[in-house]
């Protein structure tokens, strides 16, 4: 039996072969005419993501997927495929198609991923793009970076898995890089949500890393960045200007610094605390996070700038000062804050802007916004000279007009300029002879020929004749067949119609000629004008980079001014001392969604480290418990910030660390149940906690037994209260009653509840802290106003009111109440025996086949405890 033939590579698929192996894992984009093809496995998933068509095509006996798009509509599509999570390379045509014979040579211009793109309809403007790389260097021990390519922006450290993880949380990244052998330890810890990318074990080497680095930056070592000694931040560091190497992204100069990302320096908000204070994003749908209702800046920079803010809050009392300090100048005096947002309405994305100056990739339209931009920074000075604020005076010295650059772009660009550098009309008249001539060649062509035709028409005298251009023959003369008898001997026919002939001069030749030359030396000389005026932008990049930072932190202050003003905040008084003293507070979020006509209820709260540490809150569900909880994280952290905040007044002790357990989760694609998350996140809390640190926990325990949970719940707050080195101040909400006994033992815990009034077998929230505790959880008439059937919500009141007369019940309430009056961290219950042979007839007592883990535990410790008594 004969072999089948093998089918036959042609050229174009021998170039495509060759130049798809240098990109594994991208989808490849191959310019092809005026179209964009995929191939194979790409064109499969590029026609389910886009919803385009897959069809086959016969290539020497074999078939091919194929799917496609036309070139012009890469914008429309290129942000769907990188959203999709892909790594998008750009295959070009290098050579044009007319002037080659054969294959036409091409080439990838660009790989675009989630986390490396300039393209504007790919990044969302009032966000951050990053790109962060993690290198495992031991068991505990992670360095990271973050780089936005589209701004320049580039941080590094190193620290703990829990720090690097918060700060991956708080960063959200759109594509993380990291070493292949580690890839079941990524997941582990970052879970599977994230676009990644993985390198080779060689990649993540320091020395590499190291000389990468300081390549790029032209110095001799890193430690003007103050990086030097962060070994593991700087190889996370090199391996994502590696990746920028291997994505073919050459042009950098607008990364320019490497800044250190100093934990010190910042509060910790662990991952838990951003997720269940939704700072940035909101955990259900319909829901509002933060950032809606801080973010009232004009640039897309400021948006991104306060969107760091809330997740890097000051720990520094003067840094937070003088922002309070601009603050409130603006907010005080309307003058100020109305011009200054006039000014900086025109200003637009101008780090955005310079970045594509700095990468060769700015357009003849967004050259002239950067121009109107920079035409913002002479008025702006002016207005912040003027001010009395001394905060201010550091922006005015800061801030660089570029006067060179803008009265050169105003010279030679156009105003209405295009898009596309190859479109024409991109210069102005005067600025180059030369360019004049040409123009006034191609566009007085009408006049030209005008005149040609009523010549020619007065010479051979047809009154019908026309001058007309087509692809085909260039321009020509038609005369109708009632006057071909007139045509002069010299005219050339080039082609006959029903009705008439066509032909051509060689005056007309020669004109076409001209113009066809004169619009290609125009392309040719505009291209090098503006590709002149790039590198002229290129030597101002630096300062420009300067000015998009104190525009933007000028933005963010005055958002937070706006925003005091239109939501009634107050200044809060920051102080070193550990007191959080809050009067009439606010939920800054849940006020500004309530229906009209209904206000907020507002409530005091106080906290120290000597006479009320820790607050035990009860009450039932729906009273506000939860909301009172966040709003006081909120108030703290908002402060630390620099913003006003919404209360009557607030007194903050800094903080160094926020921690929030809140809300019930499960995980359950890791075998992770919802009391798991919560024992999770809690331990998390007690492993890290700080001198400073702000504790909020709501319902602990609730995913166990009653008594578990009670167990729990009494030892954590036992260990908050008796640590020997640290006071956290400490809002514990639960519906475990037992908890009041806690306040009659250890001194600086106290009871208050979120009051209700209950009327004529109704509950009526009134949703204020009150002190002293509550014994109610009305849990039946939360079920009722939730629409239980009225058969059910019947029915457990029978119960509740039979549980509540059983003996049992005072039982176990009076045990509880008995237990824990030692001062030992874990101690359940106090000594009341001997050691002798009552704890021996114990221990022989014990079925150890059914007994669970966490009761043999307690068991040991109780005895234990009864050991040391």
């Amino acid at each position: 039996m004969a072999k089948a033939a093998e089918p036959k590579e042609t050229p174009l698929n021998k170039q495509y072969n060759q130049i798809k192996a240098k990109y594994p894992g991208a989808m490849l984009l191959f310019r092809v005419g005026d179209f964009y093809e995929t191939f194979g496995e790409d064109a499969i998933k590029a026609s389910k993501i886009l919803g385009i068509v897959l069809t086959r095509r016969n290539n020497g006996g074999s078939n091919d997927e194929l799917a496609g798009f036309p070139h012009h509509s890469l914008d429309t599509y290129l942000p769907r495929l990188v959203r999709a999570g892909q790594r998008v390379a750009i295959c070009d045509q290098l050579e044009d198609p007319k002037s080659v014979k054969g294959i036409v040579k091409r080439g990838v211009t660009e790989l675009v991923t989630p986390g490396v793109s300039f393209n504007d309809n790919v990044l969302d403007v009032r966000q951050n793009n990053y790109l962060a790389s993690v290198h495992f260097a031991g068991d505990d021990l992670l360095g990271v970076a973050f780089l936005d390519i589209s701004t320049g922006e580039f941080f590094t450290t190193e620290g703990t898995t829990a720090y690097v993880d918060k700060l991956i949380q708080g960063f959200s990244p759109a594509e993380i890089l990291y070493c292949k052998k580690h890839r079941k330890r990524f997941e582990h810890i970052f879970g599977e949500k994230y676009n990644t990318y993985t390198f080779e074990d060689w990649v993540y080497a320091y020395d590499f890393s190291y000389e990468l680095l300081i390549k790029h930056f032209k110095t001799s070592n890193l430690k003007g960045f103050g990086v030097e000694n962060l070994r593991e931040g700087i190889t996370a560091a090199g391996v994502i200007l590696q990746y920028l190497n291997d994505t073919e992204h050459r042009e950098m100069s607008h990364i320019s610094r490497l800044n250190r990302l100093d934990k010190d320096h910042y509060v910790w908000l662990d991952r838990f605390t951003i997720r269940n204070l939704e700072l940035l994003f909101a955990q259900y749908e319909g829901g509002v996070p933060l950032i809606e209702v801080l973010d009232q800046t004009i640039t897309p920079m400021g948006a991104r700038l306060l969107r760091k803010w809330m997740v890097l809050p000051l720990k520094n009392k003067a840094q937070i000062e003088e922002r309070l300090d601009t603050v409130e100048f603006f907010r005080s005096d309307d003058a100020v804050m109305q011009s200054l947002i006039q000014i900086l309405k025109p200003i637009g994305d101008l780090e955005r802007l310079v970045s594509k100056v700095a990468v060769r990739r700015i357009n003849p339209r967004e050259m002239v916004q950067l121009k109107r931009a920079l035409d913002q920074i002479t008025p702006l000075k002016q207005l912040l000279s003027e001010s009395p604020n001394k905060a201010l005076e550091k922006y005015t010295a800061q801030l660089n007009d570029c006067r060179f650059l803008v009265d050169k772009i105003a010279a030679e660009l156009r105003e209405d300029a295009p898009t596309q550098v190859n479109q024409g009309n991109m210069i102005r008249t005067g600025v180059d002879e030369a360019l004049d001539e040409l123009h006034k060649i191609a566009f007085s062509g009408k006049d030209y020929l005008l005149d040609i035709q009523t010549r020619e028409a007065e010479r051979t005298g047809i009154p019908s004749l026309k001058i007309a251009y087509n692809k085909v023959f260039g321009y020509y003369l038609e005369v109708s067949n009632a006057h071909k008898e007139k045509v002069p001997q010299e005219w050339i026919r080039k082609q006959t119609l029903v009705n008439a002939e066509r032909y051509i001069t060689e005056e007309l030749k020669v004109y076409e000629e001209k113009i066809l030359t004169a619009e290609s030396k125009i392309n040719e000389i505009e291209f090098r004008i503006f590709n002149d005026l790039v590198v002229t932008a290129g030597e101002f990049v630096t300062a420009i980079q300067e000015n998009a930072r104190v525009i933007s932190a000028l933005d963010a202050l005055l958002s937070f001014a706006r925003v005091a003003r239109k939501n009634g905040y107050c200044r809060p008084v920051i102080s070193e001392n550990r007191v959080l003293n809050i009067k009439e507070g606010r939920h800054p979020v849940i006020e500004q969604q309530l229906p009209p006509g209904e206000t907020y209820v507002p409530n005091d709260l106080y906290l120290d480290d000597d006479t009320q540490q820790i607050i035990i809150i009860t009450g039932p569900n729906m009273a506000g418990k939860s909301a009172l909880l966040r709003q006081t994280a909120l108030i703290v952290l908002m402060a630390q910030t620099g913003c006003f905040v919404p209360a009557a007044s607030a007194e903050v002790g800094l903080v160094d660390k926020i921690f929030t357990r809140v809300g019930a989760n499960d995980n359950l694609s890791r075998g992770e149940s919802t009391f798991m998350v919560e024992m999770t996140e809690t331990a998390s809390i007690l492993n890290n906690l700080g001198d400073r640190s702000l504790v909020i926990m709501d319902e602990i325990g609730r995913g166990t037994s009653t008594y578990d949970g009670v167990s729990i719940a009494w030892s954590i707050a036992e260990y908050l209260h008796n640590n020997p080195k640290l006071k956290p101040r400490t809002l514990f909400a639960t519906h475990y009653h037992e908890l009041n006994n806690l306040a009659n033992d250890l001194q600086r815990i106290k009871n208050y509840n979120v009051s209700v009034k209950e009327l004529n077998g109704r509950i009526v929230f009134l949703r204020k802290l009150k002190e002293g505790g509550s014994e109610h959880s009305f849990g039946i008439h939360v079920a009722q106003l939730a629409g239980m059937p009225q058969s059910v919500v019947l029915r457990a009141n029978e119960i509740l009111q039979a549980l509540e007369k059983s003996e049992a019940k005072e039982k176990n309430k009076q045990k509880l109440s008995d237990a824990p009056k030692s001062n030992y961290q874990l101690n359940f219950f106090d000594p009341v025996d001997p050691v002798g042979e009552e704890i021996k007839e114990r221990i022989r007592e014990l079925d150890l086949n059914t007994l669970s883990p966490i009761e043999a535990l307690l068991k040991l410790n109780e005895l234990q405890n009864k050991l040391k008594g």
